[in-house]
């Protein structure tokens, strides 16, 4: 079953890039009393990602805080060291942060999967956005296959 619009994000443990290497933190401390603007991408440095996504919350970050978004995060199914580097060499920096969902434990818990094999990517997360806050999706945005539209930050910014 896919997740909607006032489930609670179910239980799950991401990994984070750190000066220390990967650090495991789970989706309960992470959404706990506050609101995440999140976002996911089928997968660090594929175009779409790379050109548009990823930057347009790095770019819209200020106006997204301005809204009550306390953090930014992006989510893919690739490692922490994969996301670690993708947020480097975008200029990301603090503005996003990155959790790692290697085993695709996130997006298969929430429905929101999908089969990349045909592309030589295996299983990884759907293009979607969400606004959880306090642990509670109160905002969901899921891209239809091959579309940048609803996942953006602009649109998440539209509906707020």
């Amino acid at each position: 079953m896919t997740i909607k619009v006032g489930d609670r994000i179910p239980s799950v443990t991401f990994a984070k890039a750190t000066e220390n290497g990967p650090e495991g933190v789970t989706s309960d401390d992470f959404f706990a009393g506050r609101k995440v603007a999140l976002f996911s991408v089928p997968g660090a440095f594929t175009p779409t990602c790379s050109a548009r996504h990823l930057p347009g919350f790095v770019e819209k970050a200020d106006a997204l805080k301005s809204k009550g978004v306390d953090e930014i995060a992006c989510t893919a199914v690739n490692d922490a060291f994969v996301l670690g580097a993708w947020s480097g060499s975008s200029n990301a920096g603090d503005t996003v942060t990155m959790l790692a969902d290697g085993n695709a434990d996130f997006v298969k818990a929430t429905g929101l999967e999908m089969d990349g094999s045909k592309f030589g990517m295996g299983t990884r997360g759907q293009r979607f956005s969400m606004v959880v806050n306090d642990g509670v999706v109160e905002q969901l945005n899921v891209e239809a296959p091959g579309e940048f539209k609803v996942s953006s930050a602009e649109h998440m910014l539209d509906q707020m």
